[in-house]
């Protein structure tokens, strides 16, 4: 049986996703709360399966890896045992210098 890794999330990415999805609901609380399901589930992927993702376009000699759950980016680290969200923003924006520090 697999290990699973275990799931961390940083403040600053649970803050970009509830600035997302209160952004979506202002329109539609469906699709907002629908949104925050799905990165939910891709987040819990991610503990299960041991490469996932891809490197992160504006860094790609870093550790950090992204999955895309439209229209977002979720940005994360992953090693042995755990898997650190970091960001999560929408995939129209790239990451600005610095953020991944």
């Amino acid at each position: 049986m697999a290990r699973r890794s275990r799931l961390i999330w940083t403040a600053p990415a649970l803050d970009d996703l509830d600035h997302i999805a209160s952004w979506i609901a202002v329109e539609n609380e469906r699709a907002a709360s629908d949104l925050v399901r799905r990165v939910l589930d891709a987040v819990e992927r991610l503990a299960r399966v041991l490469a996932s993702g891809r490197r992160v376009s504006e860094a790609p000699s870093t550790p950090y890896r992204e999955v895309i759950v439209p229209p977002c980016r979720v940005i994360y680290r992953r090693d042995r045992r755990r898997v650190l969200i970091v960001h999560v923003v929408r995939s129209e924006r790239l990451l600005r210098p610095g953020r991944l520090r």
